[in-house]
């Protein structure tokens, strides 16, 4: 048997046996691109299962209700996915808005420009196509659906072509993803609330004053904060508000700042550089120090990162899959790809989307708000606003806030066809464009449009 006390060659730290197992599993889990292979799995075995004999039992599974404690929180098992643990995925989505605009592309008002623009466009124009085909029939509600783009579904596409991809490209995909989240967080809140109940809603702000108010006593304690977050949410699914946007605000309030300086940090481990080499055996002095040291170590971090780190793994692997298998099944036959609502999510997606991006960019550009990252031509960009007109996850989402009955069904049909029809498209002509355009000077990157 190995020793539990061995140490490893790039680590003073002792490793333990199961250590060979959860160290590259943990670095898996923490691979952006494998959550988007896990999603299209267990896409794939929704559409499977609602279309195979297995049918009733699988939809019926959805529909089971569950209760927390008293009647009125009684609800289904999807009614808890899409309004609980969703919950944490928008949690998420608020400190990647926090940690950009904070730290990130979009900090700089010029980067952030060519993002926010184009992320606008790739919202207003799927949204006007699907209006253009559904004004005044009965889908038209679910204007909001083709608005989205999935980040996890973005990335693996990306991962999938490797280094052909250019760091501009993914920069700019991957910001304008971002973007476009706090859009569709915007059109949820807007669009898709219909009655207010005050009170409740009293009580949810009143849990984000306590929220506050305990950032700045200095409460370091997370499980305080889940507590109170717990509240937040509640009030807000009591209110009529969509409860995910308790996890948007929550997320964004998230401080980005570390509590202990490397300066502290330094002056910590100083201290315990001294007493390591003095008299190790008074236990009392022993157990604050290494307490210290501890807290010291966590709070180099600040909260946002320690987060982000800790829940990313089981958004993408755990929430957003278990939405998808509950959200994606959908029976359909062929002919459901031509219904009106289909048509129109699925034009939205794969046609809108890339437009709308490519003409907020052009405009951008020739006004001379922003310049396209380096090696990104314009026969690039529209290979990208291809790849984000993959909705998927927030689509379907909104199409369940839209739309029930046929009409949800076929909006599903239509973001599952767009998102493909969309992926592939932008995958093949960024395979077939990215050879070239890494060769170019870099100059091309940066070349005005043509007249």
């Amino acid at each position: 048997m190995a020793d539990p006390h061995a140490t490893d060659s790039d680590d003073s730290l002792p490793r333990a046996p199961i250590q060979r197992i959860t160290k590259p599993l943990s670095d898996f889990l923490h691979v952006e691109a494998a959550g988007g292979v896990v999603l299209v799995v267990t896409s794939a075995l929704a559409l499977v299962l609602a279309n195979s004999d297995l049918s009733d039992a699988y939809l019926a599974l959805w529909k089971t209700k569950f209760s927390i404690g008293f009647e009125p929180m009684t609800h289904s098992l999807k009614h808890w996915i899409s309004d609980a643990l969703m919950v944490i995925f928008f949690f998420v989505i608020g400190l990647e808005v926090k940690r950009e605009i904070v730290v990130g592309e979009l900090r700089d008002r010029r980067k952030a420009v060519l993002p926010i623009v184009a992320a606008v466009g790739g919202m207003v124009v799927p949204a006007g196509i699907y209006l253009l085909l559904q004004w005044g029939e009965p889908g038209q509600h679910g204007w909001g659906i083709p608005m989205a783009t999935d980040i996890a579904f973005v990335v693996g596409c990306m991962a999938v072509l490797g280094s052909r991809v250019p760091p501009g490209l993914r920069v700019l995909l991957l910001s304008l993803a971002i973007a476009d989240d706090i859009g569709a967080i915007l059109v949820i809140a807007v669009g898709y609330t219909e009655t207010i109940h005050w009170v409740p809603l009293g009580l949810a702000f009143a849990g984000l004053a306590v929220t506050y108010s305990m950032m700045r006593l200095g409460v370091r304690s997370i499980g305080l904060y889940a507590v109170v977050g717990v509240g937040v949410w509640l009030g807000f699914h009591e209110s009529g508000v969509h409860a995910t946007i308790a996890g948007v605000i929550l997320g964004v309030m998230t401080p980005p700042d570390r509590w202990v300086s490397q300066g502290r940090l330094q002056q910590v481990f100083g201290q315990a550089h001294e007493f390591l080499h003095g008299d190790w055996s008074l236990a009392s002095q022993r157990r604050a120090l290494l307490q210290r040291m501890q807290t010291a170590a966590r709070e180099a971090l600040s909260p946002l990162e320690r987060l982000e780190y800790a829940l990313h793994p089981w958004m993408s692997f755990a929430i957003v899959p278990l939405f998808a298998l509950a959200n994606a099944g959908v029976p359909f036959e062929l002919g459901d790809i031509g219904e009106p609502v289909a048509v129109a999510t699925g034009l939205g997606l794969v046609l809108g989307k890339p437009l709308g991006i490519f003409l907020a960019s052009f405009i951008a550009v020739k006004l001379g708000w922003a310049q396209l990252p380096q090696g990104v031509t314009w026969g690039v960009l529209i290979g990208g606003g291809f790849l984000a007109g993959i909705g998927f996850t927030m689509a379907l989402f909104i199409a369940g806030l839209a739309l029930d009955g046929d009409m949800l069904d076929y909006a599903k049909v239509g973001t599952l066809a767009g998102s493909i029809v969309a992926g592939c498209a932008g995958m093949g002509l960024l395979y077939w464009l990215l050879p070239a355009a890494a060769a170019s000077p870099p100059a091309a990157a940066t070349a005005a449009p043509p007249e």
